[in-house]
């Protein structure tokens, strides 16, 4: 189920339209810095972008051609390991130092890591959307929203790129956190209500109205049974207490007589015996001489407790 949701959302969002040029570079950027490699052979430099999911893979070489009018190669493999799933490899031989450049993935003559995010690739409250969207197709994944609890992540493999990275989502005020796995650094938000910010952020809205759909049903079961609990702990609470007050209503009419007690405590004592399952409130609304609260219900009920209590110590 985990999956099946992360892989909807994912396609939904290669599918978006009327994407605006900067915002079309902002997300190639967050695709190749997380899921690209670089490859040299004989002073030649080639920029491989790999993933597992042909919709993406589809999207990258979409971006590469229209950004910057290369013919990517498209390569498919098997998976070494399980030789189940399909890797897609697209690869790019031409102008590799001008958009690596260009992304703001490598700078300089020496062509060295630029740390974090470039500030220049995310001026604008758009890219900032863009860049953020990119790095969920690159290496995000958020649980299905009936699962036990609500997890959104994106992993990255350097430290400076993460805390860039939760930065730009807190910057929408998503409280995102940080923490290290073997594999890298995650950047994840466990809120159910950010996680639904965040998808639409990134512009995920059909897949957003399945979270909040999923969500609100799921709230609205747990408070028909948070409800229920309660009602059947109140249920449980006054059917034991109506027990020993009839215990102890027998035992004194056993000892001394319900007649000899005040007419006050007698009307009760007969009354809940004759009336077991009754709440307080409903005991006192029984009562033969007049309706009572239950406040002097509960208050006579504890003078009946106290003398079957006296009753006991004496025998």
């Amino acid at each position: 189920m985990m999956s099946s949701f992360t892989s909807m959302t994912k396609k939904e969002l290669t599918q978006l339209t009327d994407v605006a040029d900067c915002c079309k570079r902002a997300e190639l950027s967050a695709l190749v810095r997380m899921n690209g490699a670089l490859h040299l052979k004989e002073r030649k430099m080639t920029l491989e972008f790999h993933t597992e999911n042909p919709a993406i893979a589809r999207h990258v070489f979409s971006l590469f051609k229209y950004l910057y009018h290369v013919q990517p190669e498209v390569l498919v493999r098997k998976k070494v390991r399980l030789r189940k799933n399909n890797v897609y490899f697209i690869r790019i031989s031409s102008r590799t130092k001008e958009i690596l450049s260009d992304l703001a993935i490598l700078k300089g003559e020496r062509l060295e890591r630029v740390v974090g995010i470039s500030p220049e690739m995310i001026q604008k409250k758009c890219c900032k959307r863009a860049y953020l969207r990119g790095a969920f197709l690159a290496g995000g994944s958020v649980n299905h929203p009936d699962s036990a609890s609500y997890h959104l992540e994106i992993v990255s493999t350097y430290h400076d790129h993460s805390e860039s990275l939760r930065n730009l989502m807190n910057f929408f005020h998503l409280h995102a956190k940080i923490i290290e796995r073997k594999k890298g650094y995650v950047v994840y938000m466990k809120e159910g209500d950010k996680i639904g910010e965040f998808l639409n952020i990134v512009g995920a809205h059909p897949s957003l109205l399945r979270f909040e759909d999923v969500r609100i049903m799921k709230d609205m079961r747990n408070s028909v049974n948070r409800l229920v609990n309660c009602e059947t702990a109140n249920l449980n609470k006054t059917i034991q207490a109506a027990a020993r007050q009839i215990a102890n209503i027998k035992l004194i009419d056993e000892k001394i007589g319900l007649d000899q007690l005040p007419s006050r405590l007698r009307e009760v004592a007969e009354t809940r015996l004759k009336f077991p399952e009754v709440s307080l409130a409903e005991l006192g609304q029984l009562l033969p001489n007049g309706k009572v609260s239950k406040s002097a219900i509960n208050h006579r009920l504890r003078k009946l407790d106290e003398m079957a209590n006296q009753l006991r110590k004496t025998e």
